[in-house]
């Protein structure tokens, strides 16, 4: 999977998990924050989030403070999954 797709494919999980009703999946920028800032999400999204990348796409991300840089934005997450896919 080409890392477009993959990007396009975390921005839909982003908005059906969290239930981010009314909020267009192509509306999130690629670098767009996730937290803290542009979509403000917060500490619960994060968990709900990380269930939802992990079970999607066969990946284990890290636990507590080592996850961080990887939900930065769709683009740090899009490049985590496809690195962690390929290993």
């Amino acid at each position: 999977m080409d890392l477009a797709t993959l990007k396009a494919e975390i921005k839909q999980l982003i908005v059906s998990e969290l239930n981010l009703q009314g909020r267009d999946p192509e509306s999130i920028g690629d670098d767009e924050q996730l937290f803290g800032g542009g979509l403000a999400l917060d500490s619960l999204d994060a968990l709900q989030l990380a269930i939802g990348i992990e079970e999607r796409f066969a990946v284990r991300l890290p636990d507590g403070d080592d996850a961080r840089p990887h939900f930065r934005s769709v683009s740090t997450l899009a490049s985590f999954v496809a690195a962690a896919r390929v290993a």
